[in-house]
């Protein structure tokens, strides 16, 4: 049993988004009422570092950790800037991905998602059929899908389309680099 004392809310004070992942979380399958994706966006992820560092604040009051912090504010508030002008300089009205894993992003920086797989579950012939449509209309060249689903998940689609598939990783570790290479994909 976890000691929820030592438990840190990192999300805390994000406007959550209401959604249906699902994925496999310490082996068992979890389906969440909630988007859990939250650290894919440079606003979410100040929130989160300024609730680490309250938390460390208050377990080791005798250290000084404020020049780490401020830090790391200084760069997360570049990523938002790098961010906000690659989002901003885009004329784009959405980007099209697999598993809705960049909804925080999105809704931060004024993008428009749209997910093939439709509340956790493979997309129904008329989603797809919807999605293909309006992205023939509006002349979309890629379709993303993550590095943990197989490139065949948006294969058909994107050829139905017309546009590339290209894989990213919001896993990765590199999490900064990370999400200005997947900014700069879905807004070029």
């Amino acid at each position: 049993m976890h000691d929820q004392s030592k438990v840190i809310n990192l999300s805390q004070g994000i406007a959550t988004i209401a959604g249906s992942c699902s994925h496999t979380h310490h082996g068992k399958h979890c389906h969440h009422g909630v988007d859990p994706h939250i650290w894919c966006s440079p606003k979410c992820i100040d929130i989160m570092a300024k609730n680490t560092y309250n938390a460390i604040v208050a377990m080791v009051p005798d250290k000084d950790y404020s020049t780490a912090y401020s830090t790391l504010n200084e760069q997360i508030k570049e990523l938002d800037s790098v961010v906000t002008k690659l989002c901003n300089n885009s004329s784009l009205p959405y980007f099209i991905i697999y598993h809705p894993a960049l909804t925080y992003l999105a809704r931060d920086y004024n993008l428009e998602q749209v997910a093939i797989e439709h509340e956790g579950k493979e997309p129904s012939a008329k989603h797809l059929a919807t999605i293909i449509e309006r992205a023939r209309r509006d002349g979309m060249k890629r379709v993303f899908y993550q590095s943990e689903f197989p490139e065949s998940s948006v294969a058909i689609v994107a050829e139905d389309i017309g546009a590339e598939t290209v894989e990213i990783n919001p896993l990765d570790e590199n999490i900064f680099e990370n999400i200005v290479t997947i900014a700069t994909l879905i807004t070029e």
